[in-house]
């Protein structure tokens, strides 16, 4: 695996970065802050020897003793640490130097010990709030120096002196001009950096090194070794166990893992003594199992040829008490000797009953049979549309009568399909009537065949009758289920169409709303067989 993939290096890597950032900040905010605090003291160093300047001569000022002023100002000035000290008049010129060359000659008021106090038309801008003044400049040797500018103002001890001659309204007497080599605090501020650098550096190996041992013995050995441990599990080797002793999650990682393999191992070895014997007791459990769905099955023959009697023979006594009925009172009138021509016409109405009533019986027993088939006839391959057109003439004079046209949607291209003709125009016959007795007051059959993209062919038969209410639609194909009045219906018809649809291996919906119309979709499958007729066993 690569290094930059694992876990304790990513883990080093980000505590490294952390550590490198925040070292860094520490410095540097050390460093400034040293570095502001040396400059403070050379400040105050500066200020200081200003001060002690203006105190020392202060009394040789008012007697105006000028050669003490400057033996004073000489002796100080020679001072290690001080770069010079200047005493400038009102005018700008130097009365005093330290260098002597600097004396009498008088500055610009824009050089850089002028232009702090003083704007380029020369009038004053010193006030109390800043009495001393500080500057940084670079000599002409390239030091670096600080000057500290204060201001020799015009007490009540100088102005009510003898020997000056000085105004209460002159508020500034002069400037005196301390000047502080940086030399010594720039080599102590490399000297910090120095310091503080090599610190951050060696404080950062250390750590580095540290937290590498440390995420390395107590992170990468254990991730390590639990890797191997996962893969020699994917081998299939249960008995391995990793060695990781530890108190941490790492180390109840590890404890819960060894667990985990030894569940394994102990439930594999159930399992292959559970597979051993598993062949017997499925042989078991299947012979249990057809013995009781021998047992089901003939119950549900039994429960089936009960209700099926039951129905039959509802469905047959009706006609039959009928027959029976009228069978009677033609025989009692028969029996009189003497019939009218009234008499008579109502015989031949009730001999009529009696034929409907025997042809539905006839029906009835003819659906059942039907229903009951598994074969019909013979499967050939035959062309739909001569089937739909044979099925149409079949009803047209209902069509006729009932005052309905047709409206066809043949695909020319048509498949052809292997069928039992005569069963299919039975299916669209039985659809046809249904779809004319919905539109008792006329109305449109609209009849369609076309190809399917799962290389089948698609029926439609829709009509703009009564339509069927939505909780019948679920019952519509079941057998003696019907929606006419009592004697117009067997309740076998769409059940016969189902089940010749089935042995089709077609499919069969409904699509219907009240007073919207019904819609049967019929698909039968285009297989193209080796053989070109095809016997289907009874089953």
């Amino acid at each position: 695996m690569k290094l930059t993939r694992l876990l304790a290096f990513r883990l080093l890597a980000g505590i490294v970065v952390l550590m490198i950032v925040s070292v860094s900040a520490l410095t540097l905010l050390v460093i400034n802050v040293q570095t502001v605090r040396l400059e403070r003291i050379s400040i105050s160093s500066a200020l200081r020897i200003s001060d002690v300047v203006k105190r020392s001569t202060h009394y040789s000022m008012l007697l105006n003793r000028r050669e003490d002023i400057y033996h004073i100002i000489n002796t100080l000035g020679s001072e290690p640490g001080i770069g010079g000290i200047r005493i400038y008049n009102k005018k700008g010129e130097i009365s005093f130097s330290t260098t002597e060359k600097e004396r009498g000659t008088v500055v610009d008021m824009n050089a850089e010990a002028c232009y702090v106090c003083h704007s380029r038309d020369a009038s004053v801008r010193v006030t109390p709030s800043n009495t001393e003044l500080v500057r940084h400049f670079t000599s002409p040797n390239g030091e670096r120096m600080i000057g500290v500018i204060t201001p020799i103002r015009n007490q009540q001890s100088c102005y009510q002196s003898d020997c000056h001659a000085h105004t209460v309204s002159q508020t500034v007497l002069g400037v005196l001009d301390v000047i502080l080599p940086l030399s010594e605090m720039d080599k102590n501020i490399a000297e910090l950096k120095f310091i503080q650098y090599a610190g951050a550096g060696i404080l950062l190996v250390l750590l580095t090194s540290f937290c590498g041992v440390f995420i390395w013995r107590l992170v990468n050995i254990p991730v390590h070794r639990l890797r191997e441990g996962t893969e020699e599990v994917m081998k299939g080797n249960l008995d391995h166990a990793i060695d990781v002793q530890t108190n941490d999650e790492i180390g109840s990682l590890t404890t819960s893992f060894n667990h985990m393999t030894r569940t394994l191992k102990q439930t594999q070895e159930e399992l292959t003594l559970l597979n051993q014997t598993l062949e017997e007791r499925v042989q078991k459990k299947t012979e249990e199992l057809r013995r009781a769905q021998a047992n089901l099955i003939q119950v549900e023959k039994m429960v089936s040829l009960g209700t099926l009697a039951a129905t039959v023979a509802h469905e047959l006594n009706n006609p039959l008490e009928g027959i029976l009925t009228y069978a009677k009172l033609i025989r009692k009138r028969l029996q009189n000797g003497s019939v009218s021509e009234q008499d008579n016409a109502e015989i031949v109405s009730e001999l009529k009953m009696i034929a409907d009533e025997t042809s539905r019986c006839g029906t009835i027993v003819k659906n059942l049979l039907l229903f009951s088939r598994r074969k019909v006839g013979e499967m050939k391959e035959n062309d739909l549309r001569a089937i739909m057109d044979q099925s149409l003439k079949l009803i047209d004079h209902h069509l006729k009568m009932n005052n309905i046209t047709i409206e066809k949607n043949f695909d020319p291209q048509l498949k052809s399909i292997y069928c039992d003709a005569e069963q299919i125009t039975q299916a669209l016959i039985a659809l046809e009537i249904n779809a004319v007795e919905a539109m008792p007051q006329g109305g449109e059959l609209r009849v369609a065949l076309l190809n399917t993209q799962a290389k089948g062919i698609t029926m439609t038969i829709s009509d703009t009758g009564t339509g069927i209410r939505d909780e019948d639609i679920p019952h519509i194909f079941e057998p003696f289920f019907t929606t006419k009045r009592e004697g117009k219906g067997t309740g076998l018809g769409l059940a016969v169409v189902y089940g010749i649809i089935e042995r089709h291996s077609g499919t069969i919906t409904v699509n219907s709303a009240p007073n919207k119309g019904t819609t049967f979709t019929i698909t039968l499958p285009a297989v193209h067989l080796n053989d070109k007729t095809i016997k289907l066993s009874e089953s």
